[in-house]
């Protein structure tokens, strides 16, 4: 069994529209619902891509699951199940 503890694999996320994956350079901004926009590096080949803005709508997790709302809507608590 193998156990990986790496922290920043957690900064790791794929683009909704082509698949590539996004490495965010700061997690606060992911996680603060008032921030649409986040900055990232694509991670393609053996070089680091220059940073850019990301649109958190376009990234999801490496699974495919959309981020939790309460990091994309601020009135998520408001809204009825």
């Amino acid at each position: 069994m193998l156990i990986v503890k790496n922290t920043e694999v957690d900064n790791v996320f794929k683009n909704r529209h082509n698949g590539d994956i996004v490495d965010v350079t700061t997690m606060s901004d992911l996680t603060n619902l008032y921030y649409d926009n986040v900055s990232g590096q694509y991670q393609a080949g053996e070089e680091l891509q220059d940073v850019e803005e990301f649109n958190k709508s376009e990234l999801v997790f490496l699974s495919g699951e959309e981020l939790p709302r309460c990091w994309t809507d601020p009135h998520y608590r408001s809204h009825k199940r």
